[in-house]
């Protein structure tokens, strides 16, 4: 099922003074989009596992023979693994896969409905042209989260927690010791928790990063990832906006990033 969308001309971008300069994510600009049809949430584990099943796809991290996890979600007796100079909570993980988020003891079968995660921009692109579409370019994607509004933060306006509401799936308490958990998860959630965005679509922040085409900025070989995660927190990441972003490579593979797919609509069919 995807949802369609008129397309049309909006300010994309944000010129916020507490964004990472280095995530460019100014100047704010005009940008027109074309008719588009897009998935009202992130492709899911059990989607994924159709694809996997039916086409026999390896994934990069199956290659590889590990991916990024993040520490918290380990066991307290899991063996020691290498960690991330910069970002020690992220555990370089032998075994993890899509299929075994955590690990080789992990499994999906208690989360069919939660977004696929440890797919890299390669493995994206490839379930997308299977499924009968491809990803969104960063202007449909940021136009699709905005929902209909304009220059808002987030997907439902500008407070992160209306009336003491949760919107979406991120880190509360101390980053990364102690997550309170108010919004309900540790770790990723349902691919379609929380309230959706004025246009039905689910979780365009938070939960999970999503991969977009474009790439990064002109000449850069990495991709553009949108949203956010469960692991964003306003203390290290305020990625968790409309606007954010952030460019990873390709072939790269954590416990927090999936995707969503698009699809090309004729414009009297918008």
């Amino acid at each position: 099922m995807t949802v369609p969308l008129a397309g049309g001309v909006f300010t994309m971008g944000s010129e916020d003074t507490l964004a990472y300069a280095e995530d460019l994510e100014g100047p704010l600009r005009r940008v027109q989009v074309a008719p588009f049809a897009i998935s009202p949430c992130t492709v899911t584990n059990a989607e994924f596992a159709e694809f996997a099943g039916r086409t026999g796809y390896t994934t990069d991290a199956e290659r590889d023979g590990w991916s990024f996890v993040f520490a918290g979600l380990l066991p307290d007796d899991f063996p020691p693994t290498r960690g991330v100079a910069a970002a020690p909570w992220w555990r370089q993980v032998e075994g993890a896969s899509w299929c075994h988020p955590e690990g080789p003891q992990s499994g999906i079968a208690n989360r069919p409905d939660h977004p696929v995660v440890h797919i890299s921009w390669h493995d994206a692109a490839a379930y997308a042209v299977w499924a009968g579409g491809r990803l969104p370019t960063e202007a449909e994607w940021e136009y699709a989260a905005r929902g209909g509004l304009e220059q808002r933060v987030f997907p439902w306006g500008d407070e992160l927690e209306p009336g003491g509401e949760h919107r979406m799936n991120v880190w509360q308490g101390e980053f990364p010791q102690n997550n309170t958990c108010a919004d309900g998860w540790y770790g990723t959630a349902p691919a379609n928790a929380f309230p959706p965005n004025g246009f039905g679509l689910f979780n365009m922040c938070g939960n999970i990063w999503e991969w977009c085409a474009s790439r990064f900025a002109p000449g850069s070989p990495d991709r553009v990832a949108k949203g956010g995660s469960y692991l964003c927190h306003a203390s290290y990441c305020r990625r968790y906006r409309v606007a954010a972003r952030q460019g990873l490579s390709p072939d790269s593979t954590t416990g927090n990033v999936g995707f969503r797919c698009v699809a090309d609509l004729p414009v009297e069919a918008a």
